[in-house]
């Protein structure tokens, strides 16, 4: 027999048997293509979303051929790339003759090209729950130009001036609908509501869209007016253009359109853009072209190799259990003269069988589920698909992968197989075998050589290294699981009889439970190994995002600008507001603005270059030395703690871009102790005391001397206009430095935003400096929703625009619910992993359970047996999948670290903290609620009547 023929037969074997045992290989079909229909919608879901020039050119540009822009630089001749940006100026020393003139688009068109206008603007509208501000546009929407880049989802688009349309994000927010109304504040024009639309490249933000010249024009009249009318605040004019006949915008008409001031966006250009050698910026040197290609991270490796191994462990116990339950027919083919070879071809030829079912169906159904949940993954994505795009090699290769994973998997049983005697396959009977000593050895020492090759690697920043190293030790903890796995027994003397029964056949059977485990564990080191690594990736990006507020803390600011501003009222007004509207605790602390002089933000219109100035001086010593001349060499020699710790310290925090709360005067402020309670966060009752006593707390202590005193520079000038003051200060102007006794703060504090020192109202009265409040402080209960923050601005109306609402935005929020998901998709893989590989334990030790149900064991036992036994295999998995998982998470941020190291060296004050964040949420679902969930979801959904059959042998 040749050797094709050999394996003919032994496909057909596997092929009926797997026809026979309809429900086992069913399992092992499914446990093959989930992890290959999660790659298939991932990879179908990636390229769909990532839109095509052409696709990306219908959401900027609609139908148009164009759009001409005035980049706002007075006219004269510019140079761009055919991608539109960058561009620059020719003249780099002038931006045109008139900068504040506006360039006429129309002028520059080509010949009997068509247009339409679009103008942006911020606004703020009334809505269901108070005001808000949003995103506004002068635009035909019901022009064809537009189809593409706006689309229309119900009701219609607007005929009138009096009408609007707006997305979908803006009407849930508002709580407004088609039909309703809302008011543009400032304008004072109301418009009515007719049609929903979307913008298939942003599905997320707010957008409301009028006729041209319904509203800004109008606005401007009205305001030039009413000299007490806020004028708009809109961009220019941009044109929407379609040439005639079907040529397009040319680069010669873009480098046309150039010379007279004009920004181009040209489908034409884009799909066929000119040699870099036609391109007058490209030949400045300045320009680098984008690089091509991707590289390989360690994340992206790191999940590529978990994936393919969970994949053998998820189907590895089924072609075990598989092989045992035709061991008679494998006897069989050895007593018909089949050797070895031809058993192990037979369990194989399993593998090839079921694995290439597994891989057809999973990237089928892949395809299907994604074309099923294409609107709510675009939601999440927050931008539409062009097309749903099948790359047929990519799409082949995972298929492939699951066809040899399926038969890798079936590799180990084919080897037991193939080892076991002809005798034993016949009577049915296992023998006994006792466990290998040599394996748990090798496995431990894979777990070692594997963290240090992933430790190493992650170091060193070597990708290669992460995801082999992590390979390793989770295959080193594979071959201890026998070992574990065994030890379970001795502990069933500490249970009652099911959970005692359920150890003990655990540990008796190994061979069974052990790849059962390693599946669960596979299921559950990549989930939180992912999860580790998105915890700790948004530690990091919340660590680097910038507050204007403390956290906990919301801050009402009155406008001082002008001579109409009236913050006092204003703040008196807000109190009110805030305490009904927010959910804020405790009275506010008041902020008082400080300043020396004249007050500039008071006289806008005056001759300010008298106005007075303040400054609190920082002395030369205590300049950050990361900005010195040996910053870089400094930098080298620091790791990422001792660099963080530096950054952190009184003398860099905020030095390279200074965080002051009102401007370059607002390193100072005027308050009591409640500023340092509510804002600061300090519970000191000896601030409390220095503060009440006269003294100054200082919040950094970098601006204090070796003496312990803070140097406060004031300039003491007035100008005419400020006739109050002028008038108790009538004298010339005068310089002051003063160096005062402080309280220090802990360094802790010096993080506080916008304020370096709490200064009591007697010390500012003694130094002759003037203030005022300006803001209202208040600590919350929770962060404020969206529909709070509309009631509250709604409220303040009354006021102006005067008064605005800020509050700590550090977090964005998405990573509980993140870790939530997670854990979630997690636990429904760890459940169903369990429950596929107790129901194949289960079928392997029917004959035990048959005995135990015939020397009287009541029918609860069996379903309590069956929880237990669900429950142990989830249990001990789950715990040694967390241990694997954390493994290549913290190999793969040990290269981030390596990146950020060098780039802190190249640039000093850029933050090297890369932490490493355990996700307890997930890590305590999954430890203790799926487990759990699964023994009792075995034991309610297993068979507990008796069956009488007749045990062989």
């Amino acid at each position: 027999m040749s050797a094709l023929s050999g394996w003919r037969a032994a496909i057909r074997i596997a092929r009926r048997d797997a026809l026979r045992a309809k429900g086992r290989s069913a399992l092992v079909v499914a446990m093959i293509a989930l992890p290959v229909l999660g790659v298939t919608a991932a990879d179908i879901t990636y390229h769909s979303a990532s839109l095509t020039t052409a696709e990306k050119l219908s959401a900027e540009l609609g139908s148009a051929d164009a759009l001409f822009r005035d980049p706002s630089m007075g006219g004269g001749p510019i140079e761009q790339m055919p991608e539109m940006d960058p561009y620059q100026p020719v003249d780099q020393d002038s931006t045109g003759t008139k900068p504040d003139s506006a360039v006429d688009l129309a002028a520059v068109l080509p010949p009997g090209a068509k247009s339409i206008t679009q103008q942006y603007m911020n606004a703020t509208v009334t809505t269901k729950y108070g005001i808000k501000n949003t995103a506004l546009t002068e635009l035909k929407t019901a022009d064809p130009l537009v189809r593409g880049m706006i689309e229309l989802v119900n009701g219609r688009f607007p005929k009138t001036d009096s009408e609007m349309v707006a997305n979908e994000a803006f009407l849930k927010s508002s709580g407004l609908h088609i039909g309703s109304q809302t008011t543009v504040r400032g304008a004072g024009r109301t418009f009515t509501i007719t049609g929903s639309v979307e913008l298939p490249a942003d599905l997320k933000h707010d957008y409301l869209y009028v006729n041209p010249g319904a509203l800004i024009a109008p606005w401007k009249q009205a305001a030039a007016k009413d000299r007490t009318m806020e004028e708009p605040q809109a961009g220019t004019v941009d044109l929407l253009v379609k040439t005639a006949g079907s040529t397009g915008v040319s680069w010669k008409d873009v480098l046309a359109a150039n010379k007279k001031g004009v920004l181009v966006e040209s489908r034409r250009v884009f799909l066929d853009p000119p040699p870099l050698s036609e391109v007058p910026m490209a030949s400045h040197g300045s320009y680098q072209a984008p690089g091509k290609g991707m590289k390989v991270t360690a994340a992206l490796a790191t999940v590529v190799a978990m994936a393919m191994l969970e994949i053998v462990l998820l189907a590895g116990p089924a072609f075990a259990v598989g092989a045992r339950r035709s061991r008679r027919q494998l006897g069989l083919v050895g007593t018909c003269g089949g050797n070895r070879r031809h058993i192990r071809a037979v369990v194989l030829s399993g593998g090839l069988v079921l694995g290439a079912a597994g891989a057809v169906a999973g990237t089928i159904v892949g395809l299907g589920l994604t074309y099923l949940l294409r609107p709510l993954i675009e939601s999440w994505a927050g931008q539409r698909f062009g097309t749903i795009e099948l790359h047929s090699g990519e799409l082949l290769g995972i298929a492939v992968i699951g066809l040899v994973t399926g038969v890798l998997a079936a590799l180990a049983p084919a080897i037991v197989a193939g080892r076991q005697p002809i005798l034993e396959s016949l009577t049915g009977r296992r023998g006994v075998r006792r466990s290998s000593r040599v394996m748990p050895v090798l496995g431990l020492i894979a777990i070692g050589v594997g963290l240090c090759m992933a430790v190493l690697g992650g170091l060193s920043g070597r990708a290669t290294s992460v995801s082999v190293g992590s390979v390793i030790a989770e295959l080193g903890v594979l071959a201890c699981i026998p070992v574990i796995v065994g030890s379970l027994g001795k502990l069933g003397r500490f249970f009652p009889l099911s959970p005692r029964l359920a150890l003990r056949d655990a540990a008796r059977n190994r061979g069974r439970t052990a790849p059962a485990v390693a599946a669960v564990m596979a299921a559950v080191a990549g989930t939180i190994a992912i999860s580790t690594y998105t915890a700790s990736t948004q530690a990091e990006q919340d660590y680097g995002r910038h507050s204007s507020v403390p956290k906990g803390v919301v801050s009402i600011n009155a406008d001082t600008y002008g001579e109409r501003a009236d913050p006092a009222r204003a703040l008196a007004l807000a109190r009110k507001v805030a305490e009904r509207d927010l959910p804020v605790k405790g009275a506010p602390a008041t902020i008082n603005r400080v300043w020396a002089g004249s007050d500039c933000n008071h006289f806008p219109d005056a001759d300010t270059s008298n106005c007075g100035a303040l400054d609190l001086v920082r002395p030369a010593a205590n300049n950050c030395p990361l900005l010195a001349a040996g910053g870089k060499t400094l930098a080298a020699k620091l790791s990422a703690d001792e660099h963080k710790k530096l950054v952190n310290s009184p003398k860099c925090k905020d030095a390279e871009y200074p965080d002051t709360m009102f401007g370059n005067d607002g390193e100072i402020v005027v308050g009591d102790a409640a500023v340092l309670r509510v804002y600061a966060g300090m519970k000191d009752p000896a601030a409390e005391k220095a503060l009440a006593a006269g003294v100054p707390v200082l919040l950094n202590n970098a601006y204090a001397d070796a003496d312990g005193k803070a140097t406060v520079k004031a300039l003491h000038s007035y100008i005419a206009e400020d006739k109050q003051n002028r008038k108790l200060h009538p004298g010339k102007a005068r310089s002051t430095v003063t160096r005062l006794a402080v309280y220090k703060a802990a360094d802790r504090y010096a993080a506080t935003p916008g304020i370096r020192m709490v200064m009591p109202q007697a010390t500012a009265d003694r130094l002759g400096l003037h203030y005022g409040p300006t803001l209202n402080v208040y600590a919350t209960t929770q962060t404020p929703t969206d529909a709070q923050v509309q009631h509250f601005n709604g409220g303040v109306s009354q006021a102006g625009n005067g008064v605005s609402l800020q509050q700590n935005d550090t977090s964005s929020g998405t990573t509980d619910i993140t870790m939530l998901i997670l854990a979630l998709f997690s636990g429904v893989v760890t459940l169903g992993a369990a429950a596929i590989t107790t129901g194949l334990a289960k079928a392997d030790a029917e004959a035990d359970l048959t005995t135990l149900s015939a020397i009287g064991a009541p029918p609860r036992v069996r379903r309590t047996l069956s929880g237990f036994q669900c429950a142990v295999v989830a249990g001990t998995g789950v715990l040694l999948g967390t241990a694997a998982g954390v493994v290549p998470a913290i190999a793969v941020r040990l290269t981030d670290m390596h990146r950020a190291l060098a780039n802190m060296r190249l640039h000093p004050m850029d933050s090297a903290y890369t932490p490493i964040v355990l996700p307890w949420q997930t890590i305590g679902i999954l430890a203790l609620a799926v487990p759990v969930l699964a023994g009792l979801l075995a034991g309610v959904f297993v068979r507990s009547r008796l069956v009488l059959a007749r045990r062989a042998g």
